[in-house]
């Protein structure tokens, strides 16, 4: 048995394994209430270390995509309830992920129909939310062009996320990760080709650029406690018109040793290759490892053998797998026993009910090797 299946331990609690089910938006809830169905989905998965859940929004304004389970009204922290229940029902572990989209979002997914905010008045160039099309029907949509944020209203916004994390830990959640990658809210004030403000936030200084992240992480923190705070970054990723730019890695290597001074429950890094960004380099993720000190999660396109791999190497302690947990809600067992993948139909990862969300079944003989 490798190490990627052996338990682990993150903070106060004991992962069963160093399998983390990483999160995926599966849009199935047009009133933005979690319900029965969401957690059955997440307890046929509660074989990993550690689930954390598709993004949820913290806000009405935080909201970029249709059919999106929120956190920020009673009935959304009851319907969680159902989800966290049923994932600690089977001795799983669950974090929420806390999301603002920021200018990836459309004038149909926002309150009233105003303008989604950012750092930047300037919107994502080539990107597509999921909004209402002309005609009333869901689908893909342009994004709107954004309305930045006042200096005022960016403190309100560091509010959202603490009150968030408050209301996930009374919903049963057992931490929170604040999504600071793929080209959403966070990463906007982290990426000085987007951060064109003049203000103590703006984006053509090292403090200012990572003072927005650095307060909601505190913000969350003095809420709900560092043992449950942790956060997702992209560096390196191109999502939603992010390009790159030459400070990344003094910019992220500066937030490692801000995260692990605070001592967060873990940092999660996505590498984009697997969607058309350019990797994360290896002496990088080296860097990273040596600032951060915590707990570190890689995702993206990672095969059971390259996870172990970089487990055994010390380069990271977690390994976060995403589609092939739709397909596959066994997954943990399957990749132990080396047994082949089932492979998801794309056409009915988003929207929709049951057929394409929790009618996947555990191996019985069938499937592909990945």
């Amino acid at each position: 048995m490798g190490r990627l299946f052996e338990p682990f331990r993150l903070g106060k609690y004991l992962l069963r394994n160093r399998v983390v089910m990483a999160p995926m938006t599966r849009a199935r809830n047009p009133d933005g209430v979690p319900n029965d169905l969401n957690a059955l989905y997440y307890r046929q998965r509660a074989s990993a270390g550690l689930i954390v859940t598709e993004g949820v929004p913290i806000s009405p304004s935080a909201e970029g995509f249709l059919f999106i389970p929120g956190l920020f009204r009673p009935d959304q922290i009851i319907g969680w309830r159902k989800v966290t229940d049923a994932v600690h029902a089977e001795g799983g572990t669950i974090f929420a992920q806390l999301w603002h989209v920021g200018r990836v979002s459309h004038v149909s997914n926002q309150p009233g129909g105003i303008a989604p905010v950012s750092s930047t008045e300037h919107p994502a160039l080539h990107s597509e939310a999921w909004g209402l099309r002309d005609d009333g029907t869901p689908g893909a949509v342009p994004v709107s062009t954004p309305r930045a944020l006042s200096t005022a209203e960016v403190a309100g916004v560091i509010e959202d996320f603490a009150k968030a994390a408050a209301n996930a830990i009374a919903a049963g959640f057992d931490g929170v990760e604040l999504h600071g990658a793929n080209g959403y809210l966070i990463e906007q004030f982290l990426n000085p080709n987007v951060n064109d403000r003049t203000d103590a936030y703006r984006g053509d200084t090292l403090e200012g650029r990572t003072r927005f992240v650095i307060e909601a992480i505190d913000a969350v923190i003095a809420r709900i406690g560092a043992e449950r705070t942790a956060i997702r970054l992209s560096p390196y990723g191109g999502l939603f018109d992010m390009q790159p730019y030459p400070q990344i890695e003094e910019t992220y290597l500066f937030l490692a040793d801000a995260f692990s001074r605070r001592g967060l429950a873990y940092v999660h890094l996505m590498d984009q290759k697997s969607r058309g960004s350019t990797a994360i380099p290896q002496n990088f993720l080296a860097e990273f490892r040596t600032c951060y000190k915590g707990a570190l999660i890689l995702a993206g396109g990672l095969t059971r053998d390259r996870a172990e791999t970089l487990i055994a190497e010390g380069m990271i302690d977690l390994a976060a797998f995403g589609e092939p947990f739709i397909a596959n809600p066994d997954l943990v067992a399957r990749l132990e026993k080396g047994l082949p993948l089932a492979l998801a139909d794309r056409s009915l990862h988003y929207g929709g009910g049951a057929h394409g969300y929790t009618d996947y079944s555990v191996y019985h003989g069938e499937g592909v090797r990945l």
